[in-house]
């Protein structure tokens, strides 16, 4: 199957600034943290599931995200086997920590565009050579926001979702450094910081 993996990020992160990651957690604490956060107007939601068990949490926050028109992504996705099971609990994409052309080309036969995960420049050229142009940068608080700056000279077209020890107060920061989009874990379940997200 054909997949656009660039014009399919580039309208699900349009206008959005922040990606709630909600790894490890049980399928009811799953559903209640992604409504509070669409409630609020953040629309993305990746459930990590790269232990087993999880695509039982991935499921829930797919059938709580359907009537709102949100699409739910699956994440720590490392393998074609991961990709089966994104796909049998109703992911809409995938996301790795890193780039293996191996579980992009699965994920694409599956019908699911993937955004692979790179810390170098090696990684992002191959990542756009294999038809991405959106990458999650990985782990993004080390690589630091110099990284980004670094990265617009050579991949101008490339753009970034910076995941990785990036806290709320440094949203705006990568972003004028260059990321489009923040991955975001445990902060988010602190209601004082959604606000914080949405000042």
């Amino acid at each position: 199957m054909t997949v656009d993996q660039g014009a399919f990020f580039d309208r699900l992160f349009a206008d959005q600034r922040v990606m709630a990651i909600w790894r490890g957690l049980p399928a009811d604490e799953t559903v209640a943290l992604s409504e509070r956060l669409w409630d609020a107007g953040i629309d993305l939601v990746e459930v990590p599931i790269g232990r087993p068990g999880q695509e039982e949490a991935l499921a829930a926050a797919v059938k709580a995200a359907a009537p709102r028109g949100h699409l739910v992504g699956a994440g720590t996705v490392v393998s074609a086997g991961h990709v089966e099971r994104a796909a049998a609990a109703g992911a809409a994409y995938t996301i790795a920590p890193g780039l293996n052309p191996a579980v992009l080309e699965a994920s694409h036969a599956a019908g699911l565009p993937h955004l692979p995960g790179v810390a170098t420049a090696s990684e992002v050229g191959l990542a756009r050579e294999l038809g991405c142009t959106w990458v999650k940068v990985f782990p993004a608080s080390s690589l630091g926001k110099d990284w980004f700056k670094a990265m617009a000279g050579p991949f101008p077209e490339v753009k970034y979702v910076a995941t990785g020890g990036v806290g709320p107060d440094e949203v705006e920061a990568y972003r004028q450094a260059g990321a489009s989009v923040i991955g975001m874990g445990s902060a988010l379940a602190d209601p004082a910081n959604i606000e914080k997200l949405l000042a």
